[in-house]
C-alpha cells in the first residue's frame, strides 16, 4: 500500500490574524474577538497573549475581560473571515485535487501522495504554500506533513502558534507516545476523566491497553480510541468541493398532529439517533437544522447552533428546541420532522479550567456510555427516556 503524504495547514487563532490583517494596531496585544453590547456575550475567539492570561473560547466576555485586563476586543466579522478563507484555500488548489476544509476557522488537510515527481517534496510544497500565503494574504501558517490526517493535525498542535513539524511513516505511534492524551482528536472530556480514574494522562500509559481492555473501559466506542491511540487513521482527505458530512433523521407522523408532547418526544428520539451516530463516529455538531413539513405543503427550515460542538443526546435536544420554536410558527399540523446535524468536527477534549458541574456532567457520561451499551446488544428500543413515550407509546 502506497505511504500518504498529507499536510495540515493551520492558520492560528484565525479570526485574530484576520483582524490583524486588517489593522496592524492589534499586532503583539492581547485581542479578543467577541461580540459587543450585549449581556452575555462570549468569546469567539482570542489571541495567544489572552490565552495565555486565561482566556478561552466560549468564556463570557466580561469573565474575559477580568482575566485580561488589557485584551482589545473585536466584534466577529463572519463574511470578512469566510472571505479570507476562500483566498486561503485558493492558494493551496494548484497542489491537489484533494483538499479538505473541515471548518471555517483556518485549517486545511492536503493530500499529495504520489506527487513527489511533479511537485518535489511535501515539505518544500508546504513551505512554498506557506511562503505564498505570507506574501499574498499576510497570514502565516502552521504546517506539519505526517502519514494521516489525524498525526498531521496533532502535529500543528505542537507547534502553535508558529512552526512545522514532520512525522515520518512508521514513526506515528512514536511521536505520540510522550503526549498528553488531550492532544488526541477524538478522545473527548469524558474519556479524559476515565483515563484519570486510572491515573493515565499521556499516550504511553494508555497504548499498552488491549483492545479487549479498552472495550470494558468504553465499550463500543473501544476500537476507535484504540487506533488513534496509535495513530491509525484511514479516513480520506475529501476533494474540493465534495459536500461535506452531516447526519440526518426524520420522522413521518401516522397522523398528522400539533400536539406539543408528540412533537417534542418525536424530536427527543431523533436527537438520540443523531448522538448515537455521532458518537459512533467520534464527531460532534455545532449546528442542527430542522425542517417542518406541514399538512397543507408548507415548509419551514430553521437552525440554531452549538456552542461548544456537543454529541450528547440532552445537549442536542436542547439545541434542536431552539431550532423548532423559531420553525414551528404555524398552527396546522406537522406531516414530516425532519433533524440534520451538520458542520460536524472532533468533540472538545479539553477539561474544564474551572468545572462548576463536573458531578453533572460525569454522570450525563455514564448515563450515556451505558444507555449506548444497552441499546447497542439490546435495540433501540430497550431502553426509553420518559419524555418520548407520548411520542411513541410501548
Amino acid at each position: 500500500m502506497r505511504e500518504r503524504a498529507i499536510i495540515h495547514l493551520n492558520i492560528a487563532d484565525f479570526a485574530v490574524a484576520v483582524e490583524r490583517m486588517t489593522d496592524s494596531r492589534l499586532r503583539g496585544r492581547p485581542v479578543i474577538v467577541a461580540p459587543q453590547g450585549t449581556v452575555r456575550a462570549v468569546v469567539y475567539d482570542m489571541s495567544e497573549e489572552a490565552y495565555q492570561s486565561g482566556v478561552r473560547k466560549g468564556m463570557p466576555l466580561m469573565q474575559a475581560l477580568r482575566r485580561c485586563r488589557d485584551a482589545v476586543v473585536r466584534s466577529p466579522r463572519f463574511d470578512r473571515y469566510e472571505h479570507a478563507m476562500a483566498d486561503f484555500l485558493k492558494q493551496a488548489r494548484p497542489y491537489s485535487p484533494l483538499i479538505e476544509m473541515t471548518d471555517c476557522h483556518g485549517h486545511l488537510f492536503i493530500d499529495i501522495t504520489g506527487a513527489g515527481r511533479l511537485l518535489g517534496p511535501p515539505p518544500d510544497v508546504a513551505w512554498r504554500i506557506r511562503k505564498n500565503v505570507r506574501t499574498d494574504l499576510g497570514l502565516d501558517p502552521i504546517w506539519s506533513v505526517a502519514p494521516n490526517k489525524l498525526v498531521a493535525k496533532v502535529a500543528t498542535r505542537m507547534v502553535k502558534p508558529t512552526g512545522e513539524y514532520i512525522v515520518g511513516a512508521g514513526d506515528e505511534a512514536s511521536f505520540l507516545r510522550p503526549l498528553p492524551l488531550s492532544y488526541i482528536p477524538g478522545v473527548e472530556a469524558r474519556d479524559l476523566k476515565r483515563f484519570h480514574e486510572f491515573n493515565m494522562t499521556c499516550v504511553s500509559q494508555a497504548e499498552h491497553l488491549s483492545l479487549l481492555q479498552m472495550d470494558v473501559l468504553f465499550g463500543k466506542r473501544s476500537p476507535a480510541l484504540y487506533h488513534s491511540l496509535k495513530g491509525i487513521d484511514p479516513s480520506p482527505v475529501m476533494p474540493v468541493g465534495q459536500k461535506h458530512p452531516r447526519i440526518c433523521a426524520e420522522h413521518e407522523f401516522g397522523a398528522d398532529t400539533n400536539d406539543v408532547s408528540v412533537v417534542s418526544g418525536i424530536l427527543y428520539l431523533l436527537c438520540e439517533q443523531i448522538g448515537t451516530d455521532l458518537r459512533q463516529r467520534r464527531m460532534a455538531c455545532r449546528r442542527i437544522g430542522i425542517i417542518i413539513d406541514y399538512t397543507d405543503g408548507g415548509r419551514i427550515i430553521r437552525q440554531a447552533s452549538a456552542n461548544p460542538a456537543t454529541a450528547y443526546d440532552t445537549e442536542l435536544f436542547e439545541t434542536a428546541e431552539i431550532a423548532l420554536k423559531r420553525a414551528w410558527i404555524r398552527r396546522v399540523r406537522i406531516r414530516c420532522l425532519r433533524l440534520i446535524s451538520d458542520r460536524l468536527t472532533y468533540p472538545p477534549a479539553q477539561l474544564e479550567l474551572f468545572p462548576t458541574s463536573e458531578g453533572i456532567r460525569e454522570k450525563k457520561n455514564k448515563l450515556l456510555t451505558a444507555l449506548d451499551a444497552i441499546r447497542n446488544r439490546f435495540g433501540i428500543q430497550s431502553v426509553r427516556i420518559g419524555r418520548t413515550l407520548a411520542a411513541a407509546p410501548l
